[in-house]
């Protein structure tokens, strides 16, 4: 047991490690990945650890992450870019809002975000659906902003909470938490507060911040995708939904089944992610390729394209890796531990704090997901009984609260939306929060149940 005093110093000195990484990020506008690299290195260096272990066990970190999550990240990036390309995205919410009507196409906007964005990155989602945002705006005559809030929230919820997103499938393998599991309660979350942040708080704020394309935009974007065969509504559900069914069908079998048994054997090996992305990447080769009329040379194309812009976040997330494995090789994380234990502050609460706090202060989600679940995992062993599922939801949570002018959806959200910064804040970064804050509150309840 460490004493006090190295207990505050290791705690202040992680401290100055956090602020000198913000300060790097925001001030100086240093690259997340060199940002973090060089506040992992001085926390080492810092807090007294042997000199020839600083660069060990910032490596034994990047290469622990990336092991499994630039795996994942690669497989993911390929399926939405086959979904795009195929035209799967496009199908799904205007089978959505065919179904909803013209009065509740703001319903069918979130409830499509939320199924696309399953196995999409928050960008690529956004980028793929805003045309079909400018379409119904354009054709309904109702406010864009009212079309568009449905459509981040859900597209915002599923990045913070639910797997293969980068940032909860960190937190499981940080937490050691079941993968089917936290899908499940993901969902079972996420759902209710897409609809809150979504369509009610759209339905709201429209009325004060009507929002107005631009006509450049309009024109831009607002054109119909050529509808020549298309994927089914059915057949692009089937290909997305393929991963979350073998993952949810693997916790299941742990839960039911012996472990000599044979089924449950196998569903652990077919429900891995790594597994189960493959799978439906392979599916999506012939559903969202040859079965679309896409030859060999084109399907290739299309895969190659979709890996140039992981890169960068794949560096950022090893990076990310490596300050987190610092933080437990230097005895923060155990110090940050020791402390909660006696503060008998409830661990789900602090994961979603610490997770905020880096999230208002770096503007980065993925930063604060890396990070926060780094700070609280040694409380997870110090604490017996804390379901790991939900410790994984609250630094999902927190990662979403409180977008402003430091993240670049932010950015992205205001130019496509044309609207004033104030706008912004009162559309976008009120949605955000609305998110996070309604997503502890659901969490905590269902702590009480789980």
């Amino acid at each position: 047991m460490l004493g006090l005093s190295n207990e505050v110093f290791l705690l202040l000195d992680a401290l100055v490690a956090i602020l000198g990484l913000i300060v790097l990020i925001t001030r100086f506008k240093l690259h997340p990945f060199v940002a973090l690299t060089l506040a992992a290195g001085f926390l080492g260096l810092t807090s007294g650890m042997p000199v020839d272990k600083v660069v060990k066990s910032f490596q034994d970190g990047f290469g622990g992450v990336l092991g499994f999550v630039g795996i994942v990240l690669g497989l993911g990036t390929m399926l939405g870019k086959m979904m795009a390309e195929s035209g799967g995205a496009a199908q799904i919410a205007r089978t959505l809002v065919g179904r909803f009507g013209r009065e509740r196409v703001h319903w069918a906007m979130m409830l499509g975000a939320f199924l696309v964005g399953i196995p999409l990155f928050f960008e690529i989602g956004f980028v793929l659906l805003i045309p079909l945002v400018f379409i119904i705006a354009r054709e309904t005559g109702i406010s864009l902003v009212k079309i568009g809030i449905p459509l981040l929230a859900g597209l915002s919820v599923v990045h913070g909470l639910v797997p293969p997103h980068p940032g909860p499938l960190l937190a499981i393998g940080v937490f050691g938490a079941d993968i089917g599991k936290t899908i499940f309660y993901g969902l079972l979350v996420g759902l209710p507060t897409a609809m809150i942040a979504g369509p009610i708080f759209g339905a709201l704020i429209s009325k004060h911040v009507p929002g107005t394309p631009s006509e450049q935009l309009m024109a831009q974007l607002a054109h119909e995708p050529e509808a020549k065969n298309l994927p089914s509504f059915g057949v692009t559900l089937a290909t997305i939904l393929l991963p979350v069914a073998l993952m949810l069908l693997k916790s299941y079998a742990d839960v039911a089944f012996d472990e000599k048994s044979v089924f449950r054997i196998w569903m652990d090996f077919l429900g891995n992610p790594i597994t189960a992305l493959l799978a439906a990447l392979l599916l999506s080769l012939y559903t969202f390729g040859s079965a679309r009329g896409f030859g060999a040379k084109q399907i290739m194309k299309f895969l190659d394209e979709s890996l140039a812009p992981t890169a960068a976040i794949v560096l950022i997330i090893g990076a990310g890796g490596g300050f987190k494995q610092m933080l437990v090789a230097s005895g923060v994380g155990n110090a940050i531990g020791q402390m909660a234990v006696q503060a008998q502050l409830s661990p789900i609460l602090l994961a979603w704090l610490v997770a905020a706090v880096i999230r208002i202060a770096t503007g980065s989600a993925t930063v604060a997901t890396i990070t926060g679940a780094g700070i609280v995992a040694p409380v997870a062993t110090l604490i017996p009984g804390v379901n790991r599922e939900l410790l994984v939801l609250a630094i999902g949570a927190g990662s979403l609260i409180l977008s402003h002018v430091n993240d670049a959806g932010f950015w992205l959200v205001k130019q496509y939306f044309d609207m004033t910064v104030t706008e912004t804040f009162k559309t976008w970064t009120a949605m955000e929060t609305i998110i996070s804050v309604v997503d502890i509150i659901l969490i905590m309840t269902l702590a009480a149940f789980v």
